[in-house]
């Protein structure tokens, strides 16, 4: 009897020291598959049965099972004194004991480690950054960025980047002079980073002064992703396609696929929007694959798909990732919602749909291997050519509605996300409202970067709603947020 009783303490204490050693691996089981720890966990109740049954056949307790199945079973069987035994396996779990803090206070010291290099790393990168950008500060006041840097500029570019002295000087008193200083000269707008790529300036700049415009789209748009941006303006005219016909009137215009004589195709893989509509249905991976085929996906954003009754839509939105045009409008004063941007909206359905109800929407879009800014103009939209990184160009306050689909995440560098963020802060109206539709992020950037980030900005909460990204599997721990965010009225 004594004997059982310390073999079921032995068990337990086993058991006990398992569990412990599982969870020092805590750490560690968040970077594997859950599949690899059910098979540890597997291999630990393995071993506590394996050392229960050891100890069972070995010691006193064992005995007693022979004499009772001897008849059956007439194998001998030589144990092992059993205080032995104990002592065997309570060294054994010492020693396990003792690997598991090891194990531990490796896991801390590496942690540390990491932390400290990294501030290291991110130390001298803000160094640098800050000394470059003194440099550059520095050439600016001794007599500009072009002047200091290139003697030898284009002529074209010369004049792109100027200065210009003003005409008349009365137009110095609070217009473009500097509001009645002693500036006299005018500068064109131009991208900061423009400098830094002089020589692709210098070919996008090298045209015939009132020919016709070299096809260099591709290369224009590189330089705007580059920081060029604006670029520069050019004294040549743009080709105009051949065959080009009349656009499709409203409202037919805003479901219709134009005609290919309405674009030059050159900058473009598809050279047709035949080729553009059927791209969602081939391999390969493409900015906004399915965006041009209006009788697929693209005709059902944003609105219900299925007959109900209304409360049960409305109660499966308030849950939903997937926000309504109606639904939204429905939460805000009746009318209130008259004009907007839709940041980055691919070939223009949020803007189309937002017509049908009488807003007027601006569309911001890139031409990524697609004429999307000149195929939402087909549709009777506004097309803005402008990247993520621009400053909306909207006076304060102005705005009913901002919305933004997967361009606004967690792609974008935090500080440069933070900036945008509280430039569609500044050009809401108080109680407009920012639509955050589908925010990618994972789930270790969810609380400790973005949600205080969303706070920062000052935006009330109409609604919010996290769910995750399942597309990849669970394990990658990828998140959307979805959310009607509004300017406080003050």
């Amino acid at each position: 009897m004594a004997d059982n009783v310390t073999v079921t303490a032995y068990v337990q204490e086993l058991e006990r020291l398992s569990c412990c050693t599982m969870g020092s691996m805590d750490y560690d089981n968040d970077k594997k598959p859950r599949e690899q720890t059910r098979k540890s966990r597997t291999m630990l109740l393995l071993l506590v049965l394996t050392n229960a049954a050891s100890i069972l056949i070995f010691s006193g307790a064992g005995t007693a099972l022979h004499a009772h199945v001897r008849r059956h079973y007439p194998a001998v069987v030589h144990a092992w004194p059993s205080a032995k035994l104990l002592r065997e396996l309570n060294v054994t779990g010492l020693a396990m004991a003792a690997s598991h803090a090891e194990v531990v206070d490796l896991s801390g010291r590496l942690t540390a480690a990491n932390k400290v290099l990294e501030a290291i790393l991110g130390g001298k990168a803000a160094k640098h950054d800050m000394e470059a950008a003194r440099e550059e500060q520095r050439e600016a006041a001794a007599g500009g960025l072009w002047q200091q840097r290139d003697q030898h500029l284009g002529d074209e570019l010369k004049l792109a980047v100027g200065p210009h002295k003003l005409p008349h000087r009365r137009l110095m008193i609070g217009g473009a002079g500097g509001g009645g200083g002693g500036d006299e000269v005018m500068f064109p707008a131009l991208g900061q980073a423009c400098h830094r790529y002089r020589d692709e300036l210098e070919r996008y700049m090298n045209y015939t002064v009132g020919g016709e415009c070299p096809s260099d789209e591709a290369s224009a748009q590189r330089l705007m992703l580059k920081g060029c941006e604006p670029l520069p303006r050019r004294r040549c005219r743009p080709r105009t396609p051949a065959g080009y016909v009349e656009p499709t009137p409203l409202p037919a215009s805003l479901w219709a696929i134009p005609p290919d004589t309405s674009i030059v195709w050159d900058a473009y893989t598809c050279k047709t929007y035949g080729c553009l509509v059927n791209r969602g249905k081939a391999k390969g991976s493409y900015d906004c694959k399915d965006c041009f085929d209006l009788r697929g996906r693209e005709k059902h954003r944003w609105v219900r798909r299925r007959k109900g009754e209304k409360d049960d839509d409305d109660d499966d939105e308030r849950n939903s990732l997937d926000y309504t045009i109606d639904g939204v409008l429905g939460l805000l004063p009746r009318g209130s919602v008259r004009i907007g941007v839709d940041i980055g909206g691919g070939s223009g359905t949020f803007a189309a749909r937002m017509r049908e109800r009488g807003v007027t929407v601006v569309t911001t879009s890139m031409n990524f291997d697609g004429p999307f800014n000149s195929f939402i103009a087909s549709r009777g939209l506004v097309p803005m050519h402008l990247s993520v990184a621009s400053r909306l160009p909207f006076s304060d306050g102005t705005l009913d509605l901002v919305h933004s689909m997967h361009v606004l995440s967690s792609w974008i560098p935090d500080a440069m996300l933070e900036s945008a963020l509280f430039d569609v802060y500044r050009v809401l109206r108080p109680g407009g409202v920012f639509w955050l539709d589908h925010f990618f992020c994972l789930g270790t950037q969810l609380d400790a970067t973005y949600l205080p980030m969303f706070d920062r900005i000052g935006f009330n909460k109409l609604r919010w709603n996290a769910g995750r990204k399942l597309d990849r599997g669970i394990q990658m721990d990828e998140w959307y947020i979805s959310a009607l965010l509004q300017k406080p009225r003050r």
